[in-house]
């Protein structure tokens, strides 16, 4: 569904949602999670992340995460192969944040951080072990119940 409508707005702050893209990597087999690391320089810098990013006015949301992992980790999603895990609205003090989390169970390439970003495949039951940003909690809770 493209992001057609105009950001809503908070009623508490009076901040846009910034609609976000988020994929969960699957290697079953291993049964681990592919991660990358947010830059120091960026809003929760150092902290690991389920990758992606903004989605663009007019962007079907399964299109902004293949073009997201693209130019993230040089990967080609299988949209086919994408399906819709969790939605999560989080207010940060500094911005509010839509977090469109998708399911990639196929991609073409090997993942590498193509912005200088450290990325790393890990078991699930690492996760728990690591610094995350708040918006994250409710796709690990699903994705470790």
């Amino acid at each position: 569904m493209p992001n057609t409508e105009a950001n809503p707005v908070s009623p508490i702050d009076n901040k846009e949602w910034l609609h976000v893209v988020a994929a969960v990597i699957l290697n079953e087999s291993e049964d681990s999670v592919l991660l990358a690391c947010r830059p120091k320089n960026k809003h929760q810098g150092g902290k690991w992340e389920f990758p992606g990013g903004k989605v663009e006015p007019a962007e079907a949301v399964p299109v902004a995460l293949q073009r997201e992992l693209d130019e993230e980790l040089g990967i080609d999603a299988a949209l086919e192969q994408m399906s819709s895990y969790i939605e999560i609205r989080h207010c940060y003090p500094d911005k509010n944040i839509f977090l469109d989390v998708w399911l990639v169970k196929a991609f073409s390439g090997t993942p590498y951080g193509r912005e200088g970003q450290e990325v790393r495949w890990f078991a699930k039951q690492e996760l728990a072990d690591l610094d995350f940003p708040a918006a994250n909690a409710p796709i690990l809770d699903k994705l470790l119940a």
